[in-house]
Parts: C-alpha cells; structure tokens; sequence
C-alpha cells in the first residue's frame, strides 16, 4: 500500500514454513507482484525478451529465499540469500533497461525501486547476521 502498510495476504493466514516468517520472503512477494504489474505494460513483442526476463529474476528473488530457510544450515542459507540478492540486482538492472528503451517512463519503476533498494538492504543484513563474511 502507498503508506507503507501491506494488504493481507493469504501469506499471513497461518506461518507453516519457516520461509513465511522472514520479512524479506514478504518483500520479496510484493516486488515479484510490482514486477508482474509493470511488465503488462510493455510491449507485445517483448513477452519472450525483457518482460520473462524481469518476471524470472523477481520470481527467483523470492523462491531463493525460500529455498534457502528450507536448508539445514546457515551457511547454506546465506548461499540461496546471496543468490536471491544477485537476482533482485538483475530486476533493478531489468528496470534501467525498460525506462532507457522507453517502454515504461520512470515514475513507473519509482515503486519497484525503492522495494528493491529496501529489499537489498535487508537481505544483506540478514546474511550478515547468518554470519557470511
């Protein structure tokens, strides 16, 4: 929501895997949603190019956190972390790419961004907490 609060989800029905506790698996939820939103706009011809590719990157942000509380160890964790973190800069580069082809304006990645930038954040904190060097 544009106040900073989040719309109840199916997610917050009932935390059954440990993924759903995480504030960044919910980040995470809402930007691959942002992305999916955004890429409706672009154009027909780049349903196979730049509309999979942010889609897929976003998509990845999130199964990777999910994966990754699903391994046993923290060090594992941090790798699917890291991993998602490398797919979240993917989607922010994704973004660069449609606001410089013109196929979206840059008022409409402002949201998408500023998650991303939030997300990034707290993903590093995280696997710093975990106890990756």
């Amino acid at each position: 929501m544009a106040d900073g609060r989040r719309q109840k989800t199916v997610l917050d029905a009932g935390q059954f895997f440990p993924f759903e506790n995480l504030e960044v698996y919910h980040l995470s939820v809402d930007l691959a949603a942002q992305v999916y939103a955004l890429t409706q706009t672009l154009p027909a011809d780049e349903r196979f190019g730049l509309t999979n590719q942010l889609r897929r990157a976003a998509t990845s942000v999130t199964l990777n956190i999910a994966e990754g509380r699903g391994r046993g160890t923290d060090k594992d964790c941090c790798r699917f972390l890291m991993q998602s973190r490398g797919s979240l800069y993917e989607v922010v580069s994704g973004l660069h790419l449609a606001t410089r082809l013109k196929f979206v304006s840059v008022e409409a990645t402002a949201a998408p961004n500023e998650q991303a930038r939030l997300l990034a954040a707290k993903l590093t904190a995280l696997i710093n907490r975990l106890g990756h060097p």
